[in-house]
């Protein structure tokens, strides 16, 4: 009997992992996602954010604004208790509370999933896994599971909630091995913006007193 179902759960595991690697359908929906993000130029979102850890009986939420550039590494994220700004070569994190920014270089293969990535998190070291489709109001929601191809990597699962017909992320989930849940609501969209490139850029000199610390 142990063999039995050691088998039949290797066999669902293997099944799954091929699965997820090779659905077309998942594939076909993201790529036309990839397609119409990157068609824009400068993209504004608003953007909910929570983390959930039942175990640790953890759960908190702020705010955030996302600006950026849909075809570099570009970006600036405002949030309650932080603010990170990319130019694509360089990284300023800039914590409020304790008045400090550090810089460092640009990491493209970080393992964390910061907001600028939401709308791209799937383009690579992931498999896909097409769960369904429903309908919410007079949208039509479709659900994408994304599992890493490298199993070390301390994200195990990223839910992705896509609106159909405005092929468009709307919801990011991510799963970790540590018992958190990373929750990206996005509730407004603003394509092709006009923002100076400055905008991805820390000033220091916009923010009097600020200790800079430079990692690079």
């Amino acid at each position: 009997m142990r063999k039995i179902t050691a088998l039949l759960l290797l066999t669902i595991a293997t099944g799954f992992g091929l699965h997820a690697q090779t659905d077309a359908k998942a594939k076909a929906i993201l790529a036309e996602v990839s397609k119409k993000y990157r068609s824009y130029g400068i993209i504004k979102t608003d953007f909910s954010f929570t983390l959930e850890n039942p175990q640790a009986k953890i759960k908190e939420t702020q705010q955030g604004t996302l600006i950026a550039k849909s075809d570099a590494n570009k970006y600036k994220v405002t949030m309650t208790d932080q603010e990170l700004y990319s130019d694509g070569k360089s990284q300023w994190t800039y914590l409020k509370e304790n008045k400090e920014v550090q810089i460092t270089d640009v990491d493209n293969n970080a393992d964390g999933v910061n907001p600028a990535k939401i709308f791209t998190v799937y383009e690579k070291g992931y498999k896909y896994l097409f769960i369904g489709e429903k309908k919410v109001g007079v949208k039509t929601l479709q659900t994408i599971d994304l599992s890493p191809i490298d199993i070390k990597k301390s994200i195990f699962k990223i839910r992705l909630t896509i609106d159909k017909a405005a092929r468009q992320i709307t919801n990011v989930v991510i799963f970790d091995k540590s018992g958190n849940k990373y929750t990206y609501a996005i509730k407004t969209f603003t394509p092709n913006v006009k923002i100076a490139e400055s905008v991805f850029v820390f000033d220091a000199k916009k923010y009097p007193g600020v200790e800079v610390v430079d990692l690079r």
